[in-house]
C-alpha cells in the first residue's frame, strides 16, 4: 500500500464550530464557521500541472504527484484518512456594500497538513462543487480561470509576493456551463480544480459575518482561534493582544500593497471576503498587470465604470476594508481609540514605505526627501505622455550610466524599446522626457554607489517577466484543444522573473496590437 506523506492537524475543523445541518444545498448558515461538505465526484480526472516547489513543501515526491492516489484526491473523488472536508461561512463587502453571506461557494478544505518546514498548511480544492454558501451557482470551476490561479499563484511567489499557493491543476472530464460575456450566449466550456494552499484562508469578511449577525461569541472564538493560530507571538489573547494583531494586520495589508504597486499587479476584485487576514494576495479572479502606465485601469469588467478597484486605487480601497475589519472586531476588543490610530496612521506609513519602494525601483540609495518625490512625481506624468510599457521602462532604467555622456537620441534610443507608439515620442513629448532623464542621471550621478552594484540591485527589484493577460490566454487557447504545453512553459518562465532567461525573452515582450482588446488579454468578467 502507498504510503501517504501527509500529516493532519485539522485546528479549524476541530477548534471551531460547526453547522449543524448536515445536508448540502444553499441557504443561510447561523452560528457555525464551517459545514462539513464532501467534493463532487468527477467522471474522468487528468492532472495537467503541478507546482515542484509547492510538492516539495508538502513533502511530495513526483512519484506522488503522477500516482493515481493523487489524481483522485486533488480531483476531489476521494479523501484520505484524516482529511476533514468543509467550505468555510464569511460574508463581505463586494464594490462598497454589505453583501451578507458569501462563504466558499465553490472551494472545499480538505484538511491541514504539517509542510516540511513544521508549518500548517491547508489544502483546498476550488471549484470542487455545490456547498451550502453556493448561491444560484454550481461550484465548479472551467479551465481558463482555473489555469489563471494555478499560474498567478505561483507566479506571485516567485516575484515576492506574499500569496496563497497552487499544487496542482486537474481537468476534471465535465463540462461547466458558462456565459463568459455575461451577454446570454453561455456555453458549455472544460472543467478544472486547482489545489490552493495557505497557512490560512480566514479573510476579512470572516469576521464580519458574524459582527454583523450579532453573534459575538462565536466572533470571539474566531479571533482568539486566529491569534492562538497563526499570530501565537503575540501571546495569549487579551484586549490588548486584540489591537497588536490589528495594527500587526494593517502592517502586513500595507506591505502587500506596496507589493502589488511595485510591479503593476492589480487584483481587480479587492471586496472584503477577498482580504486575507495573514497579509496574503488571494483569489484570483480578473487581476491583470498595467501594460501601459495606466492608473486608473481595472482588469474587472464589473469595475469598468466606477473603477474602484483600479490600480492607483489599491491603497485607499486597503485601508477602507481594514475600517471594516475594525468594525467587525470592535465589539470583542471594546475600546478603538488604538484600531483607529492604526487605520489614521495606515496612509502615511503607507507613503513612507512606497517612496522607498520607487526608489529602489530608480536605484536610489534611500529617499532624499522633496528633491527625490519630485522626480518620481514627475516620473509618473512622463510615463503617460505616451503609451510606456511599465514593467519594460523600469527594467530599461537599469541599463543607464550615470559616468556617461548621452546625446539626446541616446537617452530615447535606451528605453524605445518601452514605448507602444515610439513615432509619438516627438517634440514637447520628447523635450519632457529627456528633461527627466537627465535629471534622472544627475540624481544616480551624486551618490556613491558601484555602478555594477547598482544595476544588480535594481534588475532583482524590478522584473523582466510579468504574467501578463495575453501571455496566460495564449496558454489557455492551447489548454482548450488539449495541448498544455504553454501553461508549463509559463510556469517555468515564471520561476525565475528577475533573471535574463535570454531563451524567454519573448515572454518579456510588450503586449501586441492584436491582444489589446482580445478577450482574455486586457479585462476579464468574474464569469468563471
Amino acid at each position: 500500500m502507498t504510503k501517504i506523506p501527509f500529516r493532519f492537524n485539522n485546528r479549524f475543523f476541530n477548534e471551531l464550530p460547526a453547522d449543524t445541518e448536515t445536508a448540502n444545498f444553499p441557504r443561510q448558515v447561523y452560528n457555525a464557521c464551517y459545514s462539513s461538505v464532501l467534493p463532487t465526484q468527477v467522471r474522468k480526472p487528468e492532472i495537467l500541472c503541478v507546482s515542484d516547489e509547492v510538492k516539495d513543501l508538502l513533502r511530495l515526491s513526483s512519484e506522488d504527484c503522477q500516482s493515481e492516489w493523487f489524481k483522485t484526491v486533488f480531483s476531489g473523488n476521494k479523501l484520505l484518512d484524516g482529511m476533514q472536508s468543509y467550505a468555510m461561512c464569511y460574508g463581505g463587502h463586494q464594490f462598497g456594500h454589505w453583501a451578507g453571506q458569501l462563504g466558499d461557494g465553490r472551494a472545499i478544505n480538505l484538511g491541514e497538513v504539517i509542510d516540511c518546514n513544521g508549518n500548517n498548511q491547508t489544502l483546498q480544492l476550488k471549484g470542487a462543487g455545490l456547498t451550502p454558501y453556493s448561491r444560484t451557482a454550481d461550484g465548479l470551476a472551467v479551465l481558463r480561470s482555473s489555469v489563471r490561479e494555478f499560474l498567478c499563484s505561483e507566479a506571485m511567489h516567485h516575484l515576492g509576493i506574499p500569496t496563497t499557493r497552487a499544487l496542482s491543476l486537474i481537468l476534471t472530464g465535465e463540462s461547466v456551463l458558462r456565459d463568459m460575456f455575461y451577454d446570454g450566449r453561455a456555453e458549455l466550456e472544460p472543467g478544472a480544480v486547482v489545489c490552493r494552499v495557505s497557512p490560512s484562508f480566514i479573510r476579512f469578511g470572516s469576521f464580519q459575518i458574524f459582527a454583523a449577525r450579532n453573534e459575538k461569541k462565536i466572533l470571539q472564538q474566531l479571533i482568539d482561534f486566529t491569534i492562538r493560530n497563526d499570530f501565537p507571538h503575540l501571546g495569549n489573547p487579551c484586549v490588548e493582544v486584540y489591537e497588536e494583531w490589528f495594527e500587526e494586520v494593517c502592517q502586513s495589508t500595507l506591505e502587500l500593497i506596496v507589493h502589488w504597486m511595485r510591479v503593476g499587479f492589480v487584483h481587480g476584485v479587492m471586496n472584503t471576503d477577498n482580504m486575507s487576514i495573514l497579509g496574503l494576495t488571494i483569489d484570483y479572479g480578473p487581476y491583470g498587470w498595467l501594460e501601459g502606465y495606466e492608473p486608473n485601469w481595472t482588469p474587472n469588467t464589473t469595475d469598468s465604470q466606477g473603477r474602484r478597484y483600479c490600480f492607483s486605487n489599491q491603497p485607499q480601497v486597503a485601508q477602507w476594508n481594514l475600517y471594516q475589519l475594525a468594525n467587525a472586531i470592535a465589539p470583542i476588543v471594546k475600546r478603538t481609540e488604538f484600531l483607529e490610530g492604526s487605520l489614521k496612521s495606515f496612509y502615511d506609513l503607507y507613503k513612507q514605505h512606497s517612496q522607498k519602494m520607487y526608489s529602489k525601483k530608480l536605484g536610489l540609495k534611500g529617499h532624499n526627501g522633496d528633491r527625490d518625490q519630485k522626480l518620481i512625481a514627475d516620473l509618473f506624468t512622463l510615463l503617460q505622455l505616451t503609451e510606456t510599457d511599465m514593467t519594460i521602462f523600469f527594467r530599461l532604467l537599469s541599463q543607464f550610466n550615470p559616468e556617461s555622456c548621452y546625446s539626446d537620441e541616446e537617452l530615447i534610443s535606451v528605453i524605445n524599446k518601452a514605448f507602444y507608439k515610439p513615432e509619438e515620442v516627438k517634440g514637447k513629448v520628447k523635450s519632457k522626457i529627456i528633461h527627466w532623464f537627465r535629471d534622472y542621471l544627475n540624481r544616480l550621478s551624486q551618490q556613491d554607489c558601484v555602478n555594477e552594484d547598482r544595476i544588480s540591485d535594481m534588475n532583482r527589484y524590478n522584473p523582466k517577466y510579468i504574467l501578463r493577460n495575453y501571455l496566460v490566454q495564449k496558454a489557455i487557447d492551447k489548454a482548450s484543444i488539449g495541448d498544455f504545453s504553454e501553461v508549463a512553459r509559463l510556469l517555468d518562465v515564471m520561476r525565475k522573473p528577475y533573471d535574463e532567461q535570454p531563451e524567454y525573452d519573448d515572454y518579456s515582450a510588450k503586449r501586441p496590437e492584436w491582444a489589446r482588446h482580445k478577450a482574455g488579454c486586457s479585462m476579464l468578467s468574474c464569469s468563471s
